[in-house]
């Protein structure tokens, strides 16, 4: 057995040590108990979460190309021992549980969640997770929210259907978001080759450079692979919300995918944090956010004293370039097994190695044409006439339609195509409608609606051309959504302040401690 400690760059250290003692002294007082879940940090070469409970500390041991953990120490109610995947899954339950208390709740894969998180450089001295309840009021209050460890905020719906995958249904289940691009390497047929695993040591059966995820073998059918595969993400959409109205007949075409192979009940677990591009990398790498470094839509960089912002407008297209060493996207990895085969990501920000992108566009700074709400199909005007977010996203989503539409027709903006061999497109709008009402709100169902006939008309073209029977799917999301509580706001940077702790509060939750050091 071989203990392996923590990175020396990751956590408080020796130097911010009484720093990080009177920081979470504050931060797990009962007075914060109703916005602060747990805080995260690495010391004296070992794990920890602490909250109002109680803290554990745990350490990591080599096995196999993973970790094998154990608690070390603790005191109270340990804050990541329960790890139950089902719970809260399906629309009842999750309604019947609003708000879930720290001791309700449940954490995915916890020590695997927090030992990756700290693998990265720029990872903070101390992570605050948020509460369930918690209404960041400076996001603009949001009734939907996201970004904690916790099951809900983590579970992305999943959905793999079509030509070599087997029907079964909606089966009481969960995932990874890093199982995912070595299922679809896998069902594309592609050769596993020697490769580092989530502990960055060698495994001999990985299908990308550094895979901490596994193929869903058992999914497949081996001597029926298709010729074509087509990955759908909405982006922020709560499963239990989506399989609701796919079987209440509202979303129809996602229905038609889940009747053609297999959904999750349970769905596909994101990496922490729950936020938006970590886990679009993570979906494209099939790497924990930690390790491919994405860490977060935005941090600050101790060493260089700059704040990064990965998912504004002015940055999402330039993003992948601040991917870790070693990382390969499974477009890279397609190329590589397939030198010919065209790949294409349609409105997709983890774009490296593909043939057609959307954010190419950009780069080169031909912006393709963005028409009215007013004047385009799958449209809830109710919401895309008052509300500024819904209307630009709505716009968005219908170029990401129109492109993917154009390349199975064969032609986009005058250029022909072939019919992609890995065809993935990213839609925003149901983090849009998430955010605005919280999952089971009248936006966020018309979101999901929209969405779905977007998807649908993507269906029609690709059975246009004739691909339909040859094509597998697979639909999800980059994490799930969680209904906040308007009354339970607050922030906990006023009473770090006021105990006089050095720190600055970047990507919300990441505490740096004596940032002047």
């Amino acid at each position: 057995m071989t203990t392996v400690p923590p990175p020396d760059r990751a956590g408080p250290g020796a130097a911010r040590a009484s720093s990080a003692a009177a920081a979470l002294e504050v931060l797990t007082d009962r007075s914060l108990d109703p916005i602060v879940e747990m805080v995260l940090t690495v010391r004296a070469g070992a794990y920890e979460a602490h909250s109002a409970d109680g803290w554990v500390r745990f350490a990591r041991h080599v096995e196999g190309p993973g970790w094998r953990y154990e608690v070390l120490d603790g005191a109270g109610r340990n804050p990541l021992a329960t790890q139950d995947s089902s719970r809260f899954a399906g629309a009842d339950a999750e309604a019947a549980a609003r708000y879930p208390s720290r001791s309700a709740n449940s954490y995915p894969h916890a020590y695997e969640q927090v030992v990756q998180f700290f693998e990265a450089p720029m990872a903070p001295d101390l992570c605050v997770v948020h509460s369930a309840a918690h209404n960041y009021e400076d996001r603009g209050g949001h009734r939907g929210e996201h970004g904690s460890l916790d099951v809900v905020q983590a579970r992305a719906p999943f959905v793999l259907a079509g030509r070599g995958v087997r029907a079964d249904g909606l089966v009481d289940r969960s995932c990874r978001l890093v199982d995912v691009a070595p299922t679809l390497a896998r069902l594309l047929g592609m050769a596993h080759r020697p490769g580092r695993g989530l502990n960055g040591l060698h495994r001999a059966d990985a299908y990308l450079a550094r895979q901490d995820g596994h193929p869903l073998s058992d999914l497949l059918v081996d001597d029926d692979r298709p010729r074509h595969v087509v990955g759908f993400l909405l982006d922020g959409c709560n499963p239990n919300t989506l399989y609701r109205l796919a079987g209440s007949g509202r979303a129809p075409n996602v229905a038609r995918l889940m009747a053609m192979g297999t959904a999750f009940r349970h769905g596909a677990m994101a990496g922490m944090p729950t936020v938006t591009l970590a886990n679009h990398t993570s979906l494209i790498t099939g790497a924990l956010p930690g390790h491919h470094r994405i860490l977060h839509n935005a941090w600050w960089d101790r060493h260089s004293g700059e704040v990064v912002t990965t998912n504004s407008p002015a940055t999402w297209p330039t993003a992948m370039t601040r991917l870790a060493p070693g990382i390969e996207t499974i477009f890279e990895a397609i190329r590589a097994a397939e030198p010919d085969a065209f790949t294409a990501a349609v409105n997709e920000p983890a774009d490296r190695g593909a043939v057609f992108s959307t954010f190419d566009f950009f780069r080169r700074g031909d912006i393709p044409p963005f028409p009215q709400p007013e004047d385009l199909p799958h449209v809830t005007m109710r919401f895309a006439g008052p509300l500024g977010d819904y209307r630009f996203n709505t716009m968005i989503d219908h170029m990401a339609t129109e492109q993917a539409v154009g390349l199975w027709r064969g032609s986009y903006r005058g250029v022909d195509y072939p019919a992609p061999r890995f065809c993935w497109v990213s839609f925003q709008l149901t983090d849009c409608g998430m955010h605005a009402g919280g999952p089971r709100s009248e936006v966020a169902e018309a979101a999901i609606a929209d969405t779905d006939g977007r998807v649908g008309e993507i269906l029609d073209a690709i059975e246009r051309a004739g691909a339909l029977a040859d094509t597998a799917f697979v639909l999800l999301a980059d994490h799930g959504m969680e209904e906040t509580d308007p009354a339970t706001t607050g922030d906990w940077d006023a009473a770090l302040a006021e105990a006089g702790v050095a720190f600055r509060d970047e990507g919300h939750g990441f505490v740096y401690l004596d940032p002047q050091a």
